[in-house]
């Protein structure tokens, strides 16, 4: 993997305590980074990773004006880059909420700072992997999850090689999230992409897509494996490494 790739990437420190984005960004420096932002709040954050637009970046949960969650949830509406969330907080459910609102990586203080520097790398070859990956299965026209097969080149869906019927706008949507898998997607996203409308006035609709995806795609709809709701952001198709 192209090391000097992603030394090049930019880095968004977002934490109240200067010593300590000070403290990372000499770290980074050292280890070969040389595109660091940082921002000492919340709204900041937003604003810097909205403008700036990071590739990967390190949130504080602990901020004076906006809880990181909060943050994360708001760079999510326009950002799908790798967020390691930083925090006192060691419990089982904190991480879990953490991860679940969209971060990608959880770490408690005190922490070694050459730590996440690692696993800042980790999340960017992470990135170069998933990327080369979808460039090759790109050439073909297909794309693979579980026992599903999207053929772009014929508009085709099928289930352990049995073809599913769908709608246009079923196939629209469920391509989406194919072609963008492990990213939560809002509603708002999936409205302009699918409809080319605003999405006031289409929740139900987008939901009952999404139901008839789940009817003739998942094992059991109820409990779906792949296109699942990430409550209060919006949808995101799960795709393991196979």
């Amino acid at each position: 993997m192209d090391l000097v790739n992603i030394l090049n990437k930019k880095v968004l420190l977002i934490d109240d305590e200067k010593d300590i984005t000070d403290l990372l960004e000499d770290i980074l420096l050292k280890e070969g980074f040389k595109d660091i932002l940082k921002a000492y709040c919340g709204i900041e954050g937003i604003t810097t990773c909205r403008d700036e637009k990071p590739d990967v970046v390190v949130l504080d949960i602990m901020l004076p004006d906006v809880d990181g969650i909060e943050v994360c949830k708001k760079i999510r509406e326009f950002s799908y880059c790798p967020i390691l969330f930083l925090s006192s907080k060691n419990s089982d459910i904190d991480k879990i909420l953490g991860l679940s609102m969209g971060g990608d990586d959880y770490i408690t203080k005190p922490f070694s700072p050459r730590e996440i520097a690692f696993r800042i790398k980790a999340q960017l070859r992470r990135q170069q992997y998933d990327g080369i990956k979808e460039v090759c299965d790109s050439k073909n026209g297909i794309i693979k999850f579980g026992d599903i097969t999207v053929d772009k080149l014929h508009s085709q869906v099928y289930n352990r090689g049995e073809e599913i019927k769908l709608t246009a706008k079923e196939y629209q949507l469920l391509l989406y999230l194919a072609e963008n898998p492990n990213m939560i997607i809002n509603k708002e996203r999936l409205c302009e992409v699918v409809w080319g409308e605003d999405y006031i006035g289409y929740d139900n609709t987008i939901s009952v897509h999404v139901r008839h995806l789940r009817e003739k795609l998942e094992e059991n709809p109820s409990k779906p494996k792949f296109i699942v709701t990430v409550i209060g952001l919006g949808y995101k198709l799960v795709k393991r490494d196979e």
